[in-house]
């Protein structure tokens, strides 16, 4: 098939000449000029829309990483139509021409399946924006901060200062959680207390370390209730709200200052214990 197609266009190629020499050297001559003329309007037309591009991309809201693939991908279009159209004012049927593009097309897109279908995920982050770069997410199982978001891949920063390599098409079929792009987010705690501790003497030591922490929002306002009935103490869920970025500061704050209140209140937090005795036989 492709045998084929390549012979239709060069027979298409040889009529275009035939034609040009058929009609005289002024006649092909003023049929180059034209056809230099229309490659010259192309090209500028081509600039014109290159340079829209870029201000449209400069004002939206797009990823700097996606704006060269973005540009080089109309580009590649921008010339392919400029070929057609230069070709067709030559004599050469594009038609042929187009075919042969399209068969070697399908091959190379064979051969790079894979890469492929990075880039279309890399169209899907571009057009569903789930996270932007120094987002902390969670991709499946893979968590860190984005770093670089790139045409075939994703760079994650871990806590623990690994660098992470996602693929984008894994990223597009993944489940993504992003933590940074809400204001505000909720800390969750569960403590546990004595049987021997009155529920609202509990609840209200739990109260005044959120309402004495600087960070600890008031609206939302701070919840504690007991939650469970465990087997050697009760537990209490707490949550209180804080901005984004104070998240870990609060929750271990918490922790450390409902630890403080129990001492000072006389509360007690049961631990599972084992009692062994020992007998001896005569």
């Amino acid at each position: 098939m492709t045998e084929i197609d390549t012979e239709a266009l060069g027979e298409s190629v040889d009529q275009g000449v035939k034609s040009l020499l058929n009609g005289g050297w002024e006649k092909a001559l003023m049929t180059i000029l034209f056809a230099l003329v229309i490659l010259a309007v192309c090209l500028i037309v081509k600039r014109i829309m290159l340079k829209i591009l870029d201000r449209g991309l400069d004002r939206s809201h797009v990823e700097k990483s996606f704006h060269a693939f973005i540009r080089s991908g109309l580009n590649i279009v921008l010339w392919f139509i400029t070929i057609m159209i230069v070709a067709e004012s030559l004599g050469i049927k594009a038609t042929s021409l187009l075919a042969l593009v399209s068969i070697a097309g399908l091959a190379v897109s064979l051969s790079v399946q894979d890469t492929l279908a990075n880039l279309a995920g890399g169209l899907t982050i571009l057009s569903t924006q789930p996270f932007k770069v120094g987002d902390y997410v969670e991709i499946g199982s893979t968590g860190g901060t984005v770093q670089e978001i790139g045409m075939v891949y994703t760079k994650l920063t871990t806590l623990d200062n690994r660098r992470i390599v996602v693929p984008n098409s894994t990223v597009s079929d993944a489940q993504v959680t992003n933590y940074t792009t809400e204001p505000i987010r909720r800390v969750d705690l569960t403590v546990s207390a004595s049987y021997d501790a009155p529920v609202e003497k509990v609840k209200a030591a739990v109260q005044s370390v959120a309402a004495d922490h600087e960070k600890v929002l008031l609206d939302p306002a701070p919840f504690v209730r007991l939650t469970a009935y465990g087997d050697s103490a009760l537990d209490y869920a707490v949550r209180v709200w804080c901005e984004n970025a104070d998240y870990w500061d609060v929750y271990h704050d918490m922790l450390e200052g409902i630890k403080a209140a129990f001492d000072r209140e006389g509360i007690s937090i049961p631990y599972p214990q084992v009692e062994v005795s020992l007998r001896r036989e005569k």
